[in-house]
């Protein structure tokens, strides 16, 4: 999944580089809710932070896309009205989970104005979890994660402000017969391009 997530990057930012009409680099930082769907999980949106760079390439004047690397940082809580959910979970236990995400969001602006809708698949990589979540050796989440997002992105100047929302596609269980836990999450942040 690590090779597959940079190798799509590198080549995508390999052929937008030689086609774009312009470029620009910038920092990204702010908010993530974030839940994990499964009834061993409690059905609430957790905060956490996101930081890290992108880089927008514009084709047009209303097409062009954004390469992001972010660091996520989030936590989950697993369920305490559940008796016993099968191996390798503590009930009602905070977990932190770390991942670094690679977005590759396509820029549509409709009117060429500061509004940009975004959307675009997310490869997410495990960098750390919380121990508590170990059971025998055996990790309770996967090491890569894909989603789906979308959303809206208001350029002023050189600040982007953003939204977004995404929806895990794949399962990030790695606890053998559970049911399959999914991630949901919701980016709120501020941009500087230079």
């Amino acid at each position: 999944m690590k090779r597959i997530a940079i190798l799509s990057a590198a080549l995508l930012l390999g052929i937008s580089t030689t086609q774009a009409q312009g470029m620009k680099l910038g920092l990204r930082f702010g908010s993530t809710l974030y839940k994990i769907d499964g009834k061993e999980f409690k059905d609430e949106f957790n905060f956490g932070y996101h930081l890290g760079g992108a880089l927008e390439i514009m084709f047009s004047k209303k097409f062009g896309i954004q390469p992001e690397v972010l660091f996520n940082k989030t936590q989950t809580e697993t369920a305490t009205n559940i008796y016993q959910v099968g191996q390798g979970i503590n009930l009602g236990v905070v977990s932190d989970i770390n991942y670094l995400n690679f977005p590759v969001l396509l820029n549509i602006r409709p009117s060429g104005g500061p509004l940009v809708i975004q959307v675009g698949p997310q490869f997410g990589i495990k960098m750390s979890d919380s121990r508590t979540l170990l059971q025998n050796g055996q990790e309770a989440f996967k090491n890569g994660d894909l989603s789906l997002l979308g959303g809206l992105q208001l350029n002023l100047a050189m600040f982007r402000l953003y939204g977004r929302y995404g929806i895990g596609l794949t399962n990030i269980s790695d606890v053998s017969n559970q049911s399959k836990w999914t991630s949901r999450a919701v980016q709120l942040g501020v941009g500087v391009n230079f």
